[in-house]
């Protein structure tokens, strides 16, 4: 499993959170919604993945999706890992992984279950392992018009990538999910492919929409300025 480290922090928001339970495979799972004010009733949908040992409430606080979803009208669920962790692929991570959870089937059912929200216009990102889990719904599933994974990797089969753009967002420095592939020094030690691949599989099945973002310095972080910048990639997008 793969240690969080911080963020950006959000400023004080102006809309509502609503906390919900829904139960897929006989299994309660649990995800916040934050709602701006003055949201249409097809808004975008961003869905903000935690990484490994966090939470949707910590994710909230940390990556500054409501501030931005205040001023451009989107809303952002929040979804909670089981024992804080996604089953991402490849056995990875934690209980989840080793049970084989499926959590694209939650997250889908999320989805179904949520209103007001534009169908066209459904996004994922998410942090470590919640990047991890983004690149799984690319995978295996086709809901979703675009991901943004940062500081993870593609792990597991993807025999069919969903033509969806992608914008992928890494430090350099990361020791934990390393850019060139190598085994991490994190937790999980994982090790799956090097990024420059990852992002080739997408630009081969996802018409060229491919956005590959390096940050020198970053270490296994959520970069400033990167949910601007996901946000800005995303909202031009539409299924």
């Amino acid at each position: 499993m793969l240690l969080i480290l911080a963020g950006c922090r959000a400023a004080p928001s102006e809309g509502e959170t609503s906390t919900h339970t829904v139960t897929v495979n006989g299994r309660e799972r649990s995800f916040r919604v934050y709602t701006p004010p003055g949201a249409s009733d097809k808004a975008p949908l961003v869905v903000m993945l935690h990484g490994g040992f966090g939470s949707g409430t910590q994710a909230q606080r940390a990556y500054g999706w409501d501030g931005l979803a205040d001023k451009e009208g989107f809303i952002v669920a929040y979804p909670d890992g089981l024992n804080r962790a996604w089953n991402a692929g490849g056995g990875c991570c934690g209980q989840p992984g080793r049970e084989n959870l499926d959590d694209v089937a939650f997250l889908e059912q999320m989805v179904a279950g949520l209103k007001g929200i534009d169908s066209k216009r459904v996004y994922a990102t998410g942090m470590s392992n919640g990047a991890m889990m983004a690149y799984r719904l690319g995978c295996d599933s086709r809901v979703f018009a675009a991901i943004g994974p940062v500081a993870g990797t593609l792990l597991g089969e993807c025999p069919a990538p969903a033509p969806i753009p992608v914008i992928h967002v890494h430090g350099l420095k990361d020791t934990n999910v390393r850019f060139d592939g190598e085994p991490g020094s994190g937790v999980a030690g994982i090790d799956g492919p090097p990024i420059p691949e990852v992002v080739k599989l997408w630009q081969d099945h996802g018409g060229g929409k491919v956005q590959l973002v390096t940050v020198p310095e970053a270490g296994h972080e959520w970069p400033d300025g990167s949910t601007e910048k996901i946000w800005a990639f995303f909202q031009a997008i539409s299924k």
